[in-house]
């Protein structure tokens, strides 16, 4: 535990020595900020309409497939470049600590932008009266966590399969995007063909979020999704760093 600890401070700690992270953030803060401002812009104009957290929640969830590729590109695949992960091989640590310990760095950068967007639902929880609805605030950002580890952890992965950060980048971008966006529709055209609609349907990234998470419905299937791909993710990474010290 104290090893994978070290290893994600310095990963997370590496992420403000560069553009990086300030450049996500500030790609965030912004989106959003614009999304906020023309919702309230609506609710001024359009009598009935009170906007929610998912004016917020809706936007950063979908803005995690674009951004995730960026913040785990580097940490596997770097360090194949470089040669230093033949140097992190051979010191005391095992496998699956050095695959944790770069996800929980990147999980941690990736939980500290989502923690500052809370200022756009507790700013308009001032505005709106009598407040917005606190059940979808509280599971919708529960499942941006549980999203962002997920996506986080395939990025690991993918990292770890490849020793240049731009393939690494776009392989992962496709693997996001896929899970995203491609899975539903894929699902609804098969639906009256096939038999797999339903595996298809469960496989959906958003169907998960949107379909119940964003709107205060905690189901255990969404929970236990999302960590299942996590752990076979990290599980996957794992066997690929222990495939590249025996080979």
């Amino acid at each position: 535990m104290i090893n994978i600890w070290t290893i994600a401070k310095r990963e997370y700690s590496l992420y403000f020595s560069s553009p990086v992270a300030y450049m996500i953030a500030f790609v965030v803060y912004l989106v959003l900020g614009i999304f906020f401002f023309l919702n309230l812009q609506v609710a001024a104009t359009q009598q009935g309409y009170v906007p929610g957290a998912e004016i917020t929640m809706g936007p950063l969830a979908t803005m995690l497939v674009l951004i995730t590729p960026a913040i785990t590109t580097r940490l596997l695949a770097e360090e194949r470049r470089l040669g230093t992960i033949e140097l992190l091989l051979t010191a005391p640590v095992r496998d699956s600590e050095l695959v944790v310990g770069k996800w929980l760095g990147g999980f941690l950068l990736v939980v500290t932008i989502i923690a500052i967007t809370l200022v756009y639902p507790l700013m308009l929880n001032q505005l709106v009266s009598p407040g917005i609805d606190q059940g979808p605030l509280l599971s919708g950002y529960l499942g941006l966590l549980l999203l962002s580890a997920s996506m986080v952890a395939v990025g690991v992965f993918i990292s770890s399969l490849f020793s240049n950060q731009i393939a690494a980048f776009a392989t992962t971008l496709g693997a996001l995007i896929f899970l995203w966006w491609v899975l539903s529709p894929i699902a609804q055209v098969t639906g009256p063909l096939g038999s797999h609609s339903e595996l298809i349907n469960y496989l959906d990234y958003s169907g998960h979020y949107f379909d119940n998470l964003m709107r205060g419905i905690i189901d255990l299937k969404d929970v236990v999704f999302y960590l299942s791909v996590t752990a076979l993710a990290l599980f996957f990474g794992s066997v690929s760093v222990e495939i590249r010290r025996w080979g």
